[in-house]
């Protein structure tokens, strides 16, 4: 796709805008929030669980296109939300739809996702050729742009292309301290239970304390580890080491995230080593893979596109088994950069980048997809029960019968 205005798709014309740092315009109508936002466009392909992508705080700084076309048809409710902290609001700068969005029809739906996106103050547009700037982003790589959206249609093109091209983008950024937790809190919150009544279940009697550095973190992490017996404190993404061993864990969890990870490490990299030194069972997603690989000494680098989407083939080296993965970085750690007793654990089948190491001397291991979404439905759903083993067998305990 050359840098190019294109034509509107409605014969009353546009009332939002993408615009591209190389000046490409796409036109389209407006929903959501009115105004703008800058951020980094990627696409995501997954064609169920958009509120919850909508919600993940590691999609801060990025504008999600949407591959598949129809978004929007099950509504919006408060139960499919993945921002787990107090701030409680939706992090992207904004969406990119194909279709326009329909009324919803989902006995589950409490409000249409336009309305929804206006109370979260998300700009979107509809009517783009998303095929289109998918295969962009495949051919050249994920684009910084500003979306905005206004009904009058006004729009001062030669601001917002400036606007585009002055964004200092997301390598270099430390997007995790602008979506942490402003302070400690306690989860007790589980899985969903069909059983008795549709709702998250409060397990209780928890057998183990595990915390949670909030890089980002999403609420079905926290909601697998109260489901396995776990008590969950949750500390921000600042807190020192001396903090969280203070506290007697059984286990730390380093979680998902946004933003360039070797921005995150300056401050988070010492304090995962001195965690790894004091010989805490440690378990890593995602953002909080790729820092686990930096503590380490290796090396993280920006992709082209990312990985996006609730369909990524990963290959776990240690079973041979193959899982069907939900994935959303934009960042991954580089193989030959890990040290002698790192083992890569798991491997993306798309283009064979790092998804999983382990130490060999030391209970800690991470992944880089997202073992707590379910796409394949629960393929990967092990990983939470590797780490409980972990901590098990650092304590010296057994696992109850039956669990």
């Amino acid at each position: 796709m050359e840098a190019q205005e294109v034509e509107s798709w409605d014969e009353s014309g546009p009332t939002a805008l993408l615009v591209l740092a190389d000046g490409t315009v796409l036109e389209g109508q407006g929903i959501g929030a009115t105004g703008q936002a800058l951020g980094e466009v990627c696409f995501n392909t997954a064609i169920t669980g958009y509120q919850e992508i909508l919600t993940d705080p590691s999609y801060a700084g990025q504008i999600i296109t949407f591959t598949f076309p129809h978004i929007g048809n099950v509504g919006a409710n408060f139960d499919d939300l993945e921002t787990s902290n107090e701030k409680g609001r939706a992090r992207i700068s904004g969406c990119v739809l194909r279709s326009d969005v329909t009324q919803p029809s989902n006995w589950r739906s409490l409000k249409g996702l336009d309305a929804w996106l206006r109370e979260q103050g998300i700009v979107g547009i509809a009517g783009v050729d998303t095929r289109a700037l998918t295969a962009r982003i495949r051919d050249t790589g994920m684009p910084n742009a500003v979306i905005v959206h206004d009904p009058s249609g006004a729009f001062d093109l030669d601001a917002l292309k400036e606007a585009a091209r002055g964004w200092q983008g997301i390598e270099g950024a430390d997007l995790a301290a602008e979506v942490t937790t402003d302070k400690p809190y306690d989860w007790d919150e589980g899985p969903w239970e069909w059983s008795t009544s549709p709702a998250y279940a409060r397990p209780g009697n928890a057998r183990h304390h595990i915390v949670a550095i909030d890089y980002g973190l999403k609420r079905n992490i926290l909601r697998q580890f109260a489901g396995l017996g776990c008590k969950v404190t949750v500390v921000p993404a600042n807190t020192p080491a001396e903090e969280i061993i203070a506290m007697k864990p059984d286990g730390v969890f380093l979680s998902n995230g946004p933003g360039d990870p070797a921005a995150t490490g300056t401050h988070a990299v010492p304090e995962i080593r001195k965690l790894i030194e004091a010989d805490v069972p440690m378990f890593g997603i995602c953002l909080g893979h790729q820092l686990l690989g930096l503590a380490l000494g290796g090396r993280t680098v920006k992709m082209r596109q990312g990985h996006h989407g609730a369909n990524h083939p990963v290959r776990d080296n240690t079973t041979g088994k193959v899982e069907i993965t939900s994935m959303n970085h934009g960042f991954a750690v580089e193989r030959e950069s890990l040290p002698a007793d790192a083992e890569e654990t798991h491997v993306s089948l798309f283009d064979g980048t790092n998804c999983g190491i382990r130490l060999k001397d030391r209970p800690v291991f991470s992944v880089q997809y997202h073992p707590e979404a379910s796409p394949g439905p629960e393929d990967s759903h092990y990983l939470f029960d590797r780490f409980i083993k972990l901590v098990e067998e650092r304590k010296g305990e057994k696992a109850p019968a039956g669990s």
